[in-house]
């Protein structure tokens, strides 16, 4: 069999080279989370003899089915609690001590998988000399129930535990593909955004990376006692009632879980935005919230480029939506845990164009000025804003949620199948955008010889513009900032 052959720690693995490119797929980074594992923290992978095959992906944490076909490019992957894989792309070059970036996927902690073809790293590794490694992590009730106070090994935020296992992993062994252990870059969008913030935060997870790029998503969490209701509901739907009977998780069919989650989140809040499972505040994972964290230094020396795009709750909202005005904002309260939002609302219609707003300005914007704060006092910051917009397209007439990730991966021909032609100023966004991210890895700043960018700090927050006309905007919205961090109770520098 030809191909790349790499050894690693736990044995060897057979690869593939593809379109100058070699992968690994299927990697695994820790035992199967399944019987008496699951709900429980990772544990590392078991060694194997002989030469094993990673021409597969592995199979994807259980999730609801991608209902509009597009989520894995039309096919239907296998869905498995046996999803704690890794996939590698490394330049065929060869090389040593090269940037690593890895990636961690979005999906609100309830879909994706790395294995997603929006997210295959053939243009980076053979662009920018960088290894890039796109990994699972349990998703759901699986990565997200807060369990730990019932004892018994049970775990808290064990999605945020696989990622930390695989950053061990990649610390321990991808010098075998050519990189270096010390040069790891993370990056994530929306709900693997939100996962850097609480890895940033996370004690368990020093020293594992060194760099950090969050793309539309920033401090996500639950308070303890929330996640205490919230699993005190499951258990009541799957029948336990008692923390003695909470050994009945181990052995449930993965269905059964899965569907009574699915009930429980209707029930307590119907078709209203909600993030059920998510990060929670709990000792002996994130003790703290991220951007409180931060503000104390947690991830000092960490340089962090981060940003938004223009009109992120265009995605979520759209004319005809159910919610009214009122309802949204309840659920919007609920999810962020603001208490009432009704003083920032009054400078928003009551419209669904208004509610598509106060999302992108609360919960995504201005969040992710306040981690830009928190973090420029210990480290370089950078800061961006994704305002492509392709008129008239049904889903792209907006810079929606999402929609820079074909940029960064420059993995635009996957965009036909929503119906768009690609064209040569397309073509350049994406370039000058992947040349951003490669040149952060490279020397954690995002500046290129071909556009300059200076670091976020008080005063101009400067903030580069990716759009037509890329260009550089200080303090963009600076009153609309102002008031928005004021609401959010904090004192904008």
């Amino acid at each position: 069999m030809k191909g790349p052959v790499a050894v690693t720690t736990y044995g060897e693995l057979q690869g593939r080279q593809e379109n100058g490119v070699n992968v690994w797929r299927g990697v695994p980074f820790a035992q199967p989370p399944v019987g008496e594992l699951r709900f429980r923290a990772p544990q590392p992978p078991e060694s194997w003899s002989g030469l094993r095959d990673a021409a597969e992906f592995g199979p994807v944490s259980p999730q609801p089915l991608d209902s509009r076909g597009t989520r894995f490019g039309g096919g239907n992957p296998q869905h498995s609690e046996d999803c704690l894989y890794l996939n590698i792309w490394a330049p065929a070059t060869g090389g040593k001590g090269l940037p690593v970036m890895v990636w961690i996927h979005g999906g609100t902690f309830i879909t994706g998988a790395g294995s997603q073809p929006l997210f295959d790293g053939t243009s980076f590794a053979a662009r920018g000399n960088v290894i890039v490694v796109s990994i699972n992590y349990r998703l759901g009730p699986f990565g997200f129930l807060h369990l730990s106070p019932l004892g018994d090994g049970l775990a808290s935020n064990q999605g945020l535990l696989d990622q930390i296992a695989a950053l061990t992993w990649v610390q321990h062994d991808i010098a075998a593909f050519g990189g270096d252990p010390k040069r790891v870059t993370v990056f994530g969008e929306s709900a693997g955004s939100m996962s850097i913030a609480a890895l940033l935060a996370m004690p368990a997870a020093k020293g594992l990376f060194a760099g950090a790029i969050m793309q539309s998503g920033a401090a996500q969490t639950l308070q303890s006692d929330q996640a205490d209701a919230i699993a005190a509901a499951l258990l009541a739907e799957l029948g336990i009632f008692s923390a003695s009977g909470a050994g009945l998780l181990c052995s449930l069919p993965a269905e059964t879980i899965i569907a009574a989650a699915e009930r429980m989140t209707y029930k307590l809040s119907g078709d209203s935005l909600s993030m059920f499972f998510q990060p929670v505040i709990e000792p002996s994972t994130l003790p703290e919230n991220p951007a409180d964290a931060l503000e104390k230094g947690s991830a000092s020396g960490i340089p962090l480029l981060i940003g938004t795009n223009r009109h992120e709750g265009n995605l979520f909202f759209r004319e005809g939506s159910a919610a009214g005005f009122e309802q949204s904002l309840k659920a919007l309260e609920l999810l962020m845990g603001t208490g009432n939002l009704s003083e920032v609302a009054r400078h928003y219609p009551t419209s669904w164009e208004g509610q598509a707003e106060i999302l992108t300005d609360l919960y995504f914007w201005s969040s992710s000025v306040v981690f830009a704060e928190s973090q420029q006092v210990h480290a370089p910051v950078w800061m961006y804003r994704f305002d492509w917009i392709v008129p008239g397209h049904p889903f792209f007439g907006k810079a929606v949620h999402g929609a820079e990730i074909a940029y960064v991966f420059n993995n635009l021909s996957l965009l036909s199948l929503l119906g768009l032609e690609i064209t040569p100023s397309m073509i350049s966004l994406a370039e000058a955008m992947q040349e951003a991210w490669i040149a952060f890895a490279h020397r954690g700043d995002p500046g290129t010889t071909q556009q300059s960018w200076p670091q976020y700090r008080p005063g101009d927050r400067a903030t580069l513009i990716f759009d037509k006309n890329i260009r550089i905007v200080h303090d963009p919205e600076r009153e609309k900032r102002k008031r928005l961090i004021h609401n959010m109770g904090r004192n904008s520098l």
